[in-house]
């Protein structure tokens, strides 16, 4: 099948999903919303089970790109307020990518409840609610081999993204000197606003959102 035929299948599941709980979604609905046969649906997923791996892969896969989208925006070009940094230092372009990374978890996570269930771990009863863990793949669609595999936890995603933009904030080859010990901070900082973004998905903030928090706790970490 190809790579679009398949987005369509999944595109008719999210939108199934939003209208019922996974439990009420039919095979038959979702090959009829996206113009093909229950079978060619079976020859693609392997089976309902395999269709709600494959779809919350999916959603896994396009919350960590736009992770990488956020991270990766055009550079800063004014001073942040909240800091004595001018533009040009490495702080103003760390803390403002990293705002820009945790306003994005913490809005991926309220408007799509997939993407929230992976960050948490908490999956309500209208959700599917695969095994982490790899599953014997019934096709030999290379994309749905892929879904079979392992899902990441919510541990996993603090991890990917604490990469990221650690990855991003160095570049290659970093020029900027820093020491180990540097660099471990730089790390642990990336991962302090990745957890405070996850905390406000279960507590949302008031005023000034996540990223005034963000804000308010960068300058008092050594990036």
């Amino acid at each position: 099948m190809m790579p679009a035929a398949r987005e369509s299948l999944l595109d008719a599941a999210y939108r199934a999903l939003a209208r019922r709980p996974w439990s009420a979604v039919r095979m038959v609905d979702v090959a009829a919303a996206a113009g093909v046969s229950r079978q060619t649906l079976y020859n693609e997923f392997g089976s309902k089970d395999g269709l709600a791996r494959a779809l919350v892969r999916r959603e896994a896969d396009a919350y960590l790109a736009g992770v990488d989208r956020a991270l990766s925006g055009p550079a800063p070009s004014r001073a942040d307020p909240h800091t004595d940094a001018c533009p040009g230092d490495p702080r103003v372009e760390t803390g403002q990518r990293l705002t820009a990374a945790a306003e994005w978890i913490a809005a991926a996570a309220r408007e799509n409840a997939l993407v929230r269930a992976l960050l948490t771990g908490c999956w309500s009863e209208r959700l599917p609610a695969p095994a982490l863990a790899a599953v014997p793949s019934t096709t030999a669609a290379p994309a749905q081999r892929r879904a079979d595999g392992p899902l990441p936890s919510p541990g996993d995603f603090v991890s990917l993204v604490r990469d990221r933009a650690v990855a991003v904030l160095t570049g290659p080859g970093d020029g900027t000197g820093r020491d180990k010990a540097e660099a471990a901070e730089l790390a642990r900082s990336c991962e302090l606003v990745v957890r405070l973004a996850l905390s406000c998905v279960a507590a949302p903030p008031g005023e000034g959102g996540v990223a005034e928090l963000v804000r308010a706790v960068l300058p008092r970490q050594p990036v």
